[in-house]
């Protein structure tokens, strides 16, 4: 759970960015978004051989 405290003369821009920016270190928003939808496993394989393919060919 992502929690910011607010400070008593601090605007309530300043405390919304600093929520969004540890909201983003978090990883919280892009979880959500893997998680929107059901992704099969042989699905969720593939993605991993791929991104592991990308990185490979990209240290050599």
């Amino acid at each position: 759970m992502t929690e910011v405290t607010v400070g008593d003369n601090e605007p309530f821009e300043v405390a919304l960015k600093r929520f969004n920016k540890k909201v983003q270190q978090d990883g919280i928003l892009a979880e959500a978004r893997r998680r929107e939808h059901f992704e099969k496993p042989s699905i969720k394989r593939k993605k991993k051989e791929a991104t592991k393919r990308r990185k490979s060919s990209r240290s050599s």
